[in-house]
């Protein structure tokens, strides 16, 4: 074994900074609560009001994921991630970039195309029943029908997608045995 493999494997993990991992955990709690959300209410009746409480839930979720992104996203470009002590291949070097430039940017469009839904059908802009988020569309059928598609098909790339990034998690943690997932736990 060479020098540079036997310091890799006895140096400590490098981890996130504890705001980056909070965010981290944070937002996927928010986001995956919002799909499962999302998900139920496409299969109860428009307009009862089970289907209108959860959507206000869901569409708080998303607003609060939103403003997360912008705390987030500048906290990532600053402080980049921690050097691995063993680096990836680069087959899963550019996977996982690739990956995370689309979680990113389907953490932006997904709450603003469903904000968009939302103001350009008229409907309520909620937070958790404190307030309403101020409402910047007139009413427009059309662009509603545009970002709703968005929204549709943007949350089955986000189910797909945060799918694949806890079964990337769990195969280089219990299969690669590397610190990947590490890194993200604080351990």
């Amino acid at each position: 074994m060479s020098i540079t493999n036997e310091a890799s494997t006895t140096l400590p993990t490098a981890r996130y900074r504890p705001s980056q991992r909070l965010l981290h955990w944070l937002m996927a709690v928010i986001i995956i609560s919002a799909l499962l959300i999302g998900l139920y209410c496409s299969y109860l009746t428009p307009g009862t009001p089970l289907r209108r409480a959860l959507l206000d839930v869901h569409k708080s979720l998303g607003m609060t994921a939103l403003v997360l992104i912008a705390i987030r996203l500048p906290l990532r470009l600053s402080f980049g991630e921690p050097a691995h002590r063993r680096p990836l291949d680069v087959f899963n070097h550019y996977a996982a970039r690739g990956a995370h430039i689309l979680l990113y940017a389907l953490m932006i469009l997904m709450p603003l195309a469903g904000y968009t839904t939302s103001a350009a059908g008229g409907h309520d802009l909620p937070w958790f029943g404190l307030f309403q988020w101020p409402n910047l569309l007139s009413p427009d059928r059309g662009l509603e029908r545009i970002a709703a598609q968005i929204h549709e098909y943007g949350a089955y790339c986000l189910y797909v997608l945060v799918s694949l990034h806890i079964l990337a998690a769990l195969w280089h943690h219990f299969i690669r045995r590397d610190e990947v997932l590490q890194r993200m736990l604080g351990l």
